[in-house]
């Protein structure tokens, strides 16, 4: 398997505003730092085999950049604009500017600094899925490669619309599952194609996606907005799909360079102060919850994992949308009848805990533990390690990029 790291030196921003200086120079002449800092400290991202037409194979890189355009100032526009008004724009500008150059929006202004192309691996793979393939096949080829998500491929198009995911397992699990006596048909026979028709039905929307030069701080803005945890990098001028962008990749790429920023206020700040996280309403389940409880829960609460709580209200275990495929795995689907702790047998071995924290603990101390557990979301627990809330990926890129910039709150998290 290829060895996947972080391209070694920041581009030009597609749109600059303005220049802004950052206190890290020195990486700009250093062309290896970047990816030695990635090799370092972390492990490469899910890869797996490409299943594509040939007409789109190619290399990670886009076979050429688009021109960088620049946008002029907003101050020269505003001192050009007629007008009697133009001094209170003015001084309205000034605010605005002040507070885009104030500490706290420091990593708002290095990732729109930096763009996607900047932590596209150097070397990866990627799968992608012809619509005609049947489902099963599909999860199964998810499996064996060890990812989590596929672009597919529509021949007839010659385009990609849409993704297949683990939450595409579980919808298929949710709506077509009867008893452990019957097979499921619809997994067994139907092709991606079909599926997409029958789920979606008349809600088919554009594949969600961002080109390589957009900058990291619209991809974090997609994510969210969106409420996806993919976001595909496509090639305009080719169309070739060149990565999945994911929440804890950004997240651990401007990880590594914080200590080269300088350090605002609200990091030094409690979850409980800052009011990260979802803390009403948490849907959580038992032990012996069977799965295709659970799994109607993933469905209705559009949640991306469950905490496993006993009898006492302690947090024993979590069971995620990606210990779903397991399912698939051990080719188990057909019984959901199962309970939570028996499907999660088959990671006992190396399982370490779930991952908490406390309301009380400040945002860079949570920032550090989930880039280094490598999870998706935080459990907050009180003192007894009853469940208090969730802390996600998202809920910090917001905090961290979006709040500063002024961005809407997002609501609750789903897929």
């Amino acid at each position: 398997m290829d060895r996947a790291g972080l391209s070694s030196s920041p581009s030009t921003p597609t749109q600059v505003v303005k220049q802004h200086t950052f206190p890290l120079e020195s990486y700009k002449h250093e062309p290896e730092r970047l990816e030695n800092r990635i090799y370092a400290s972390s492990s490469p991202p899910d890869t797996g085999q490409r299943f594509c037409p040939s007409s789109f194979q190619s290399s990670a890189r886009p076979p050429s950049a688009s021109p960088t355009h620049h946008s002029p100032s907003k101050s020269a526009a505003l001192a050009a604009a007629p007008g009697p008004a133009e001094a209170g724009m003015l001084e309205k500008f000034e605010l605005e500017e002040e507070a885009e150059d104030s500490e706290s929006g420091v990593y708002m202004r290095f990732m729109r600094s930096h763009k996607c192309y900047d932590i596209v691996p150097t070397s990866s793979k990627l799968v992608v899925f012809d619509t005609t393939l049947q489902v099963k096949k599909a999860f199964f080829a998810l499996v064996a490669n060890g990812v989590r998500a596929a672009p597919l491929w529509e021949s007839k198009r010659q385009s990609f619309v849409g993704m297949l995911t683990i939450t595409d397992f579980i919808n298929i699990l949710h709506r077509y599952y009867k008893s452990p006596m019957v097979q499921i048909y619809e997994l067994e026979e139907h092709k991606i194609e079909t599926w997409r028709e029958l789920y979606l039905q008349e809600t088919f929307k554009p594949l969600v996606n961002i080109s390589p030069d957009a900058s990291l701080f619209d991809a974090v803005h997609s994510l969210i907005k969106n409420k996806i945890h993919r976001l595909p990098v496509i090639d305009p001028i080719s169309g070739n799909a060149l990565y999945i962008l994911t929440h804890k990749r950004i997240l651990k790429f401007l990880q590594l360079f914080m200590s080269d920023m300088p350090k605002p206020a609200f990091m030094k700040q409690n979850l409980g102060a800052l009011g990260i996280g979802t803390y009403h309403n948490i849907a959580f389940i038992h032990p012996d919850t069977p799965i295709i409880k659970a799994l109607n829960v993933f469905v209705e609460r559009r949640v991306s994992a469950l905490p496993v709580v006993d009898e006492s209200g302690k947090v024993v275990d979590i069971y995620s949308k990606f210990d779903v495929i397991n399912l698939a795995a051990e080719k188990t689907y057909n019984n959901l009848d199962i309970t939570v702790t028996q499907a999660l047998q088959h990671r006992s071995q190396y399982f370490e805990g779930v991952v908490k924290c406390s309301k009380l603990e400040v945002l860079e101390t949570i920032v550090d533990r989930i880039v280094r557990a490598e999870v998706h979301r935080l459990v907050v627990v009180n003192e007894t390690d009853s469940i208090v809330g969730i802390i996600s990926l998202s809920d910090i890129l917001q905090a961290l990029i979006l709040t500063p910039a002024g961005a809407k709150q997002k609501e609750t998290e789903t897929e």
